[in-house]
């Protein structure tokens, strides 16, 4: 479907009138009916889309709304404060990073304004791979070149939304690692997924504890034109920083989101649910939970401006948009253990939405980088420890 992108840049409260207007079509029951059916929200990305919203990154020459990272950051927080789940829309936003800091202006005239309008989906991120894990400089896919063509082989996992998407961001390694770094050698590609399908492309859906669409891709002799090199062959990995770290600011974004959520819905709940003559939000054993996990919110809030303000200002943020990740994702977990015990059995009931979004949210321990991973980065890079893998 056709886009329409929102003209100009728009203030924080301009983004949350424009997604709470997307938001008003999609009440509660839709959210419960898709994730206990695990129906990919199309109806969802398309509104998003028409709207505008997913072409914040893009810029207005290529047709979109020529914003930063902050914007976008708004926009899925939003989403997640009013009790929808963006999953399906920002990857269509953090694959922007590396297109847009490291593709050519051919690669960019081609692609930005038919993904800005909606007629291209770019959704899946293929990096991660069964034996590798966070380790990126293990992966095994290979992409070799043939003449005009690179020919791809080998496999990825937790590759979200690969079936609702037309592209693919890759990183495959096209040269042996060098002496210094296991990450060189390393190339990322932006593959057309129609093209492929069925030509060596293969798509297995991964069910999971949650309606989160991820899957294992196959590559089997998959040709593809030259001119799907994002950059200079050899430097992915540096290439993928910049989307990662977007994806980090991103996540947390949705944390933060989730969290207010969890908060909101304690509070109103606490304020009128009575217990022995009393509204339980009366008790401090009640109370203090739900102010500290708000507290816990707010400061992860902060965390997430520095970085979107640092990545906005192209400046290094790898250790903000990690610690960013990491603060929020506690939190809206916080947030969420808090609000289902609040809420007693009632938590557990599907009608309450508190179930399905403590499930949604506690993915963000995990992925798209473990806590422990995140740790380990701020100890070598941050604090000077010595390496610890």
């Amino acid at each position: 479907m056709s886009a329409t992108p929102s003209p100009g840049t728009l203030s924080a409260s301009e983004i949350e009138t424009l997604v709470a207007g997307v938001m008003a079509g999609f009440a509660p029951d839709y959210w419960r009916r898709l994730d206990r059916e695990r129906i990919y929200p199309a109806e969802f990305v398309a509104a998003m889309t028409k709207a505008g919203l997913l072409a914040v990154l893009v810029p207005e020459t290529y047709g979109g709304g020529g914003q930063g990272i902050g914007a976008a950051a708004q926009i899925l927080k939003e989403v997640h404060r009013l009790g929808g789940n963006a999953a399906a829309c920002h990857a269509q936003m953090y694959t922007m990073a590396a297109l847009l800091r490291h593709g050519s202006e051919v690669q960019r005239r081609r692609w930005l304004p038919e993904i800005a309008r909606g007629s291209l989906r770019l959704q899946a991120f293929g990096v991660t791979e069964p034996s590798a894990g966070s380790d990126t400089g293990s992966i095994r896919t290979k992409a070799r070149r043939e003449g005009g063509h690179f020919v791809i082989n080998g496999q990825k996992i937790w590759t979200s939304r690969a079936e609702h998407s037309d592209l693919m961001l890759l990183l495959a390694r096209t040269a042996p690692a060098g002496e210094g770094k296991r990450t060189d050698g390393l190339s990322m590609f932006l593959i057309d997924m129609r093209e492929a399908l069925g030509r060596g492309l293969s798509i297995r859906p991964i069910r999971t504890m949650l309606n989160h669409a991820t899957t294992e891709v196959f590559f089997d002799d998959v040709a593809v034109p030259a001119e799907s090199l994002i950059g200079e062959e050899g430097r992915g990995f540096r290439y993928l920083i910049d989307g990662l770290n977007a994806e980090r600011i991103l996540i947390a974004a949705e944390c933060v989101g989730d969290g207010r959520w969890f908060v909101d819905k304690a509070a109103g709940y606490a304020k009128k649910r009575e217990v022995f003559g009393r509204p339980i939000g009366q008790n401090q054993g009640v109370q203090f939970p739900i102010a500290r996990a708000h507290v816990a919110v707010e400061a992860a809030e902060l965390m997430l401006r520095r970085a979107c303000d640092l990545f906005d200002g192209a400046a290094p943020c790898g250790a903000e948009a990690n610690m960013a990740k990491l603060v929020a994702s506690e939190a809206s977990w916080q947030a969420a253990d808090m609000c289902l015990q609040t809420h007693g059995g009632f938590g557990f009931a599907e009608e309450f939405d508190i179930e399905r979004k403590f499930r949604e949210t506690r993915l963000y321990q995990v992925a798209p980088i473990s806590t422990n991973l995140i740790l380990s980065y701020i100890a070598e890079h941050v604090l000077g420890l010595p390496r610890s893998y």
